[in-house]
């Protein structure tokens, strides 16, 4: 049997990211969709959201997602239903490609990312204004990008020492923590065309 740690490794974590995932678990299950479309230039993009500044992960570039709902028959439907309810994607719209590596975060979630190719985009994307600050529409390209890429060392409230934190600018926002972790070992596998998009 193999060693899940290092077949997430070899996805792209970094060992640290694998030993917290599994020295703990969380206790709240949640999913996150990935959502990824073709422009009509070609150009693939990738579809975050920046959450409002209320709540745990407020103000942060997030997937469109959120805890397990007890009428969500499995994990992919709360990955439907948040997108559906935070950007005004309907289920019908997207074809779940893959379920990707979980990642475990500090706050106490459990997430499943599936990957999901948009068929159909909106020609406006409909946030919930409560939750959703901005809609952001990104190309794939651009996380790739070595001068979009930096570190910085932070302390937020919570943590007992300060920590480096890798991210990816997205105009004024900053893409870290568990999204970066998803997107990261993701984007070569989506520029190497591994799904038909």
């Amino acid at each position: 049997m193999s060693n899940p740690a290092r077949r997430i490794t070899r996805e792209g974590y970094a060992c640290s990211t694998v030993l917290a995932m599994t020295a703990k678990r969380s206790t709240a299950d949640s999913a996150v969709l990935v959502p990824v479309y073709r422009d009509t230039t070609g150009a693939l993009r990738v579809v975050l959201i920046v959450r409002t500044e209320h709540g745990r992960h407020g103000g942060q570039v997030a997937l469109p997602g959120g805890m397990r709902s007890a009428t969500d028959r499995d994990l992919v439907a709360t990955a439907l239903r948040e997108a559906e309810e935070e950007v005004g994607l309907p289920p019908d719209a997207v074809e779940i490609l893959a379920t990707l590596p979980q990642v475990d975060t500090s706050t106490g979630y459990l997430i499943t990312p599936f990957l999901a190719h948009v068929i159909a985009p909106p020609s406006e994307w409909r946030r919930q204004e409560r939750e959703i600050a901005e809609v952001l529409v990104v190309p794939v390209d651009d996380l790739v990008r070595p001068d979009l890429r930096d570190e910085e060392w932070w302390q937020l409230p919570g943590w007992s020492i300060r920590r480096r934190i890798p991210f990816i600018r997205i105009g004024a926002h900053k893409l870290w923590g568990a999204t970066y972790r998803i997107v990261e070992p993701l984007v070569p596998r989506l520029l190497a065309g591994e799904w038909p998009i």
